[in-house]
């Protein structure tokens, strides 16, 4: 009996394989034919950033496993080639398929930078920890795209255009998208200081002020499935850690291939279903890419009385919309040890004036502001 149900759940997965496989080259197809597109041509103001001067001269391979938007597009070569005029020593070794290889690849010992286009997972931390005995050590390279699908862009809160609200803050987020917890995670730990209880849930458009035919209508969730990252944006944001505990109402969404073999993305179907829907609330990355005349953005504050900011690009690339994305540069960096030499120079490089004017060639990716670089600086000492 075993053996049979055995071969029976066997033959399932075999089943559904071929549509899975399907829709992720669905995807790639779409990530190529947006690879080489330039999606903005504004020139940020760079003159803050430190220009790049070799601290010293390095010779060898750097071998990157991790996120595939920077081979996916020419950014990659960008960084390489110009980094080679300072460094001509240093070759490169890329290995960039998915972010799902950047921290395995790290305990494994085969790479040394691991670009990552989302937070790194509870699992990933343990894992690392219980090899090295320490946590991986992230860098921002630079800021999610804007509006571009694919380059981490930031979180966008959308309504139906109906709804007369303009504003949320992160703390009525999680009132609208949580629920009851006894604690969230923060890195490995358990903290339950980020407890709250069911009063504190909000299910109604009156418990945001909203009054008349609105007061007691229920707000209606919308959301990607939680096997997706985006969730840990809401949570390690708005509930203040990651958690599991979410609106018990929340309608999940994945991606799906269309029958012409086209690929349309779960915040699409979402805001979709939210320009019919008066009663909705959707938090979607990229969204403003398909806003549509029967759905609106939201401002976002950090605390509720604000400041309260826009989803603009400016407000994305300096850093106050709360809900920008960080693209990370994760490397095993010993706390006792100096950080490789020749890993150190390139991160110094794609950190400065040089390398984040590469990123604003690209058009997908934002540069990173003066006081991000400094922070990401101070790491690398």
């Amino acid at each position: 009996m075993l053996l049979a149900g055995a071969l029976a759940l066997c033959c399932a997965f075999a089943h559904d394989s071929p549509e899975s496989v399907q829709t992720q080259r669905a995807r790639e197809k779409w990530v190529k034919a947006k690879g080489y597109k330039v999606y903005y041509t504004k020139k940020f103001d760079l003159t803050d950033l430190p220009e790049y001067a070799p601290q010293r001269k390095v010779s060898g391979s750097i071998r990157m496993w991790g996120s595939n938007y920077f081979t996916d597009s020419p950014l990659a070569e960008y960084w390489e080639k110009d980094f080679q005029k300072y460094q001509p020593e240093v070759k490169f070794d890329l290995h960039l398929k998915t972010s799902e290889h950047a921290v395995s690849a790290l305990i494994f010992g085969v790479s040394d930078i691991g670009p990552m286009g989302r937070q790194i997972m509870w699992d990933e931390q343990l894992a690392f920890q219980r090899q090295f005995g320490y946590l991986p050590l992230g860098i921002v390279a630079v800021t999610g795209s804007y509006d571009v699908s694919g380059w981490n862009p930031p979180i966008g809160v959308y309504l139906n255009s109906g709804n007369p609200l303009t504003r949320l803050s992160l703390q009525q987020l999680d009132g609208i998208f949580g629920a009851e917890r006894s604690g969230a995670w923060r890195d490995l730990s358990w903290d339950k200081s980020l407890a709250r209880g069911p009063e504190k849930n909000i299910r109604t458009w009156g418990q945001l002020g909203l009054t008349g035919e609105w007061a007691d209508k229920p707000i209606d969730v919308y959301g990607y499935n939680l096997q997706f990252h985006f969730p840990q944006e809401i949570e390690s944001r708005a509930f203040g850690g990651v958690s599991n505990k979410w609106n018990e109402q929340l309608r999940e969404y994945d991606n799906i291939r269309l029958s012409d073999g086209s690929f349309k993305l779960a915040g699409q179907l979402m805001l979709e279903d939210l320009a019919k829907d008066p009663y909705g609330i959707a938090y979607v990355a990229g969204g403003n890419a398909w806003l549509s005349p029967h759905v609106k953005a939201v401002a976002l504050g950090v605390h509720d009385g604000g400041p309260y900011y826009d989803l603009s690009l400016d407000n994305v690339r300096n850093r106050t919309y709360p809900l920008y994305a960080d693209v990370f540069f994760f490397i095993n960096r010993d706390p006792d040890k100096p950080v490789d030499p020749k890993v150190k120079e390139f991160i110094r490089y794609v950190l400065s004036r040089q390398g984040q004017q590469q990123v604003m060639r690209d058009g997908k990716y934002l540069p990173l502001t003066a006081a991000a670089v400094r922070e990401q600086l101070q790491k690398l000492e």
